[in-house]
């Protein structure tokens, strides 16, 4: 049911209004005008999560190519040693020694997309009881 009330209009032909019609003063796509600043926003959060997980993804590659290496440098296994390389890309081998255990940091760029952009690196340690004990 409407109910009609009085109000100030600018058109003094139509003073009269129903409770509940949408006015149409400036109301007209503001929907659409806050969709279209929202969508990107979401857009990027989206983009930025996906390249949080990708990261995380490939600093698990390099954690697990460190502890590959540092398993076959203990069991004196160059071959394997050289295989962490083939899992990630660019992955750079740094070795020491400390007490009885062998112990390497691999390190690698960050890769794929916006991530390469911001010119992050991973790095990883790990150390295995030398000897192949």
């Amino acid at each position: 049911m409407w109910f009609a009330v009085r109000c100030r209009s600018v058109d003094p032909g139509r003073s009269w209004r129903r409770v509940g019609e949408r006015f149409a003063t400036g109301q007209s796509g503001s929907v659409t005008a806050e969709f279209a600043i929202a969508l990107p926003a979401v857009v990027l959060v989206l983009a930025l999560c996906l390249a949080a997980i990708q990261l995380a993804s490939q600093q698990i590659r390099v954690q697990d190519a460190a502890a590959l290496t540092a398993r076959s440098i203990a069991r004196d296994d160059e071959s394997s040693a050289s295989a962490a390389g083939r899992l990630v890309p660019g992955l750079a081998i740094t070795r020491w020694a400390q007490g009885e255990l062998e112990c390497v940091t691999a390190t690698a760029p960050a890769a794929g997309g916006v991530i390469a952009l911001l010119g992050l690196e991973l790095r990883a340690s790990s150390c295995a009881l030398g000897g192949g004990r």
